[in-house]
């Protein structure tokens, strides 16, 4: 017989060390040239991580794995800080479960592209320019400043946690709960509120609270901490002696966000007022209390101490286009952001009035950025009418129920009419591939088409075409 070679363990180690060289140097060339496709990877990869720790046996309260879509709907949900969920948070899950769904919204909450950068600096040791470019574009910031960013993320979001979860203390210490579960579900509803991720810890949920402004105030704040973006945060703290500094970014999204927060609060209340399944049997302190809440976490949050299945259907249309809206960039919203809307508005009293160039704040708007404007605008339209037309056909419910649970998905918002539960496995996966294009698609489509704008010397004939 002849013997076979025996491999070494030199050999062996220089084998795995060539292996993990060529492994090493395919993912930096990813990072310096695809880095919006290594975001996605990267996105997908922790997905699918979180649905493997939440399908251990450990992450269930009755400590039998759970349903691989049950885990994979809820790791998604998590990490694209969403709230959507398939099973009861409370009861279905155990304290482990609960913990790694609260790492999967930290995550989340940091963005895809922050989050790309600091895993590319580890790869390369350096963050190549097309990665600075993309991190400086979803941050608007300036190249040099994206490890400034990194850091201004971790420390703000660390900083918000932590005042939330002192915020969020005494009203847990207020219901007679011991001290280790109200410092549990204080961090929990800490870390769900600013990420924008919706879940809820409590077994009761939020709404035997509505009207309690010990809850919502934290939830209001935090929404809008978490909503506004870091970039936004960042750009206020610098200069917050001298607000005429502010970036134009930055009083966009101020502006708008804070005049859709007052328009969606006063129509919620005019709609609901005398509702008696939502307004109809609260004071009139308690009713403000609520739509102001409402139009809070409709743009994220989905923390509604409203049920949202006992609106009207002129509310959930409402619900439906703040949610498609969304948040600030580069922020734990979702949507097609509060800066794409309010740019697109911009341009139409701009073509109403006859003027050449978009103005806002003293500037004026390149062209550009009203092209990319209308990409996201149009991506968002196309993935939630597909939505629509694949959940139409996988189930029984009306469109209106359809819309809200569809858009809830893609502008990671979470708020449902209480249908998620109920659909079938191949609705519950739409929702799925829903989260995830909604949570990074639009932001890495515009960063993608940002940098591909291109100066062509020769340009041809103008001719206008008929419109409308």
């Amino acid at each position: 017989m002849t013997e076979k070679p025996q491999v070494s363990s030199g050999t062996q180690q220089r084998g795995f060390a060539s292996f993990s060289v060529r492994i090493r140097e395919m993912l930096n060339k990813i990072a310096r040239d695809r880095p919006a496709q290594l975001a996605l990877l990267i996105f997908a990869v922790i997905i699918f991580v979180f649905t493997a720790l939440l399908s251990l046996p450990i992450s269930t309260a009755s400590g039998k794995r759970a349903k691989f879509i049950d885990a994979f709907f809820t790791a998604t949900s998590s990490v694209c800080v969403t709230g959507l969920t398939t099973v009861d948070t409370a009861t279905y899950w155990s304290p482990v479960g609960q913990f790694f769904i609260s790492a999967g919204l930290i995550i989340g909450g940091l963005g895809v592209m922050t989050l790309a950068a600091i895993l590319g600096r580890a790869v390369s040791r350096h963050v190549g320019l097309t990665q600075r470019m993309l991190t400086a574009e979803e941050n608007q910031s300036s190249l040099g400043d994206v490890g400034a960013i990194v850091r201004a993320v971790l420390i703000v979001s660390l900083t918000a946690h932590s005042i939330l979860l002192i915020s969020l203390l005494p009203f847990f210490l207020n219901k007679g709960e011991p001290l280790l579960a109200s410092l549990s579900h204080s961090y929990f509803m800490a870390v769900s509120i600013f990420n924008n991720g919706g879940f809820v810890a409590m077994r009761e949920g939020v709404l035997p609270y509505v009207g309690n402004w010990g809850l919502t105030i934290p939830v209001i704040f935090g929404t809008i901490a978490g909503a506004i973006g870091f970039p936004v945060v960042l750009d206020m703290w610098r200069h917050r002696t001298r607000p005429r500094k502010w970036s134009i970014t930055t009083k966009i999204v101020l502006v708008t966000y804070i005049s859709l927060l007052i328009l969606g609060a006063v129509a919620f209340a005019a709609i609901e007022w005398n509702n008696p399944n939502t307004l109809g049997q609260l004071s009139t302190a308690g009713k403000i209390n609520a739509s102001l809440s409402l139009s809070t976490v409709t743009r994220s949050t989905g923390l509604a101490t409203l049920d949202v299945g006992q609106m009207g259907e002129t509310s959930w249309l409402l619900i439906s286009t703040l949610m498609f809206i969304g948040g600030g960039s580069a922020s734990a919203a979702g949507g097609i952001k509060v800066t794409t809307f309010a740019i697109l508005l911009l341009a139409i009293r701009a073509e109403a009035r006859g003027d050449r160039d978009t103005e806002v704040f003293g500037k004026r708007l390149p062209p550009e950025v009203l092209r990319l404007a209308i990409s996201a605008t149009f991506a968002g339209t196309v993935m939630v009418g597909t939505g629509c037309v694949a959940l139409l056909q996988m189930t029984n419910f009306s469109f209106s129920q359809i819309l809200v649970e569809v858009i809830s998905a893609f502008a990671t918002c979470g708020l449902s009419t209480g249908i998620t539960s109920a659909l079938p496995f191949g609705a519950k996966l739409v929702l799925i591939l829903l989260m995830f294009f909604g949570r990074t698609g639009i932001m890495t489509l515009a960063a993608a088409l940002a940098l591909r704008s291109r100066r062509r010397t020769i340009r041809l004939p103008e001719e206008r075409p008929l419109i409308g």
